[in-house]
């Protein structure tokens, strides 16, 4: 694997927090380029000018982190582009000023907080995929209260429903049940514990297929990174 296709491979490990998907997939790295010396830089976008500047901010910032921590990496310059709060961000991006630091009186929560919220979301919607699913295959809807992570195929739905338990400090065990809030207690209702778990991957897909509407209609044909190899800075 190239630099080049290295960085652009850690900047798949970074999420939408609301949309729940990589940003390259979503469009969002609009340039990548690296130098020979292992010098970054990366250009951002988003599908509107107002996007939460909190959300766009935990995205150019863990985009940069996974970056710096390549071993090969020397400096890393990330940039979001067209955003309302464009010279704010970028400012204190390129200072490592953190959250607070960046927007002072504005940040009234913590990058942290807004994690957690997000990795509950992304928790509830994966548990209710992989749930849906067996519904689908014809199993009996009032089991699925004792379903158990063992029982779950070994496909992408189950890897990610893991993935996002993992995040959480949940167990998974194979005997761990699946239906359970964000710290692993299953419902006195499971039936409605699913409805209200539809309800989040209902709103997170649709958010995303709006998402990307937006951006199309925002910037056209131009595509996503990536930029060639020889499109080098020094």
């Amino acid at each position: 694997m190239s630099r080049h296709e290295s960085a652009y491979a850690a900047l798949g490990s970074v999420l939408d927090p609301e949309l729940d998907e990589p940003i390259t997939d979503l469009g969002f790295v609009r340039s990548l380029v690296v130098s020979p010396s292992g010098n970054i830089k990366v250009h951002l976008r988003l599908p509107t000018s107002f996007c939460s500047p909190n959300f766009a901010y935990l995205m150019a910032s863990d985009a940069k982190d996974v970056l710096k921590q390549l071993d090969w990496t020397r400096n890393v310059v990330v940039e979001l582009d067209d955003h309302h709060d464009s010279p704010i961000i970028n400012a204190g991006l390129a200072a490592d000023a953190g959250y607070r630091g960046t927007f002072q009186h504005e940040a009234d929560d913590s990058l942290d907080e807004l994690r957690e919220t997000f990795r509950r979301k992304a928790h509830t919607a994966a548990m209710e995929r992989c749930l849906t699913a067996l519904l689908r295959a014809g199993r009996p809807s009032e089991s699925l209260g004792s379903v158990t992570l063992g029982e779950l195929p070994d496909d992408d739905a189950t890897r990610a429903l893991l993935r996002r338990r993992d995040a959480l400090e949940l167990p998974t065990a194979g005997e761990s049940l699946v239906l359970v809030d964000h710290e692993g207690r299953p419902p006195a209702d499971p039936d409605l514990a699913l409805r209200r778990a539809r309800s989040t991957r209902i709103s997170i897909d649709g958010n995303a297929h709006f998402c990307r509407g937006l951006l199309r209609t925002r910037y056209g044909d131009e595509p996503s990174a990536f930029i060639p190899v020889s499109e080098l800075i020094h």
